[in-house]
């Protein structure tokens, strides 16, 4: 599979393109880049996201939340 939209990211995840925007502008989502003027996620690194939230959940809550 090639690389992936906004768009597709928002409807593998569950998770709204303004969210994605959001996190993108804050550092907090899925690794991604810009070729041209879109940006574009790789599929490994959208499941290697996903699958960090979902242990994050698993342990309930964050290593930053458990630090503080």
């Amino acid at each position: 599979m090639g690389l992936l939209t906004t768009t597709q990211v928002a409807a593998k995840t569950g998770i709204s393109e303004s969210t994605l925007r959001y996190f993108r502008a804050n550092g907090k989502g899925p690794e991604c880049g810009k070729i041209g003027r879109r940006v574009m996620y790789r599929p490994e690194d959208v499941d290697a996201w996903i699958a960090q939230q979902m242990e994050s959940t698993a342990r309930g809550g964050t290593e930053e939340e458990e630090a503080a």
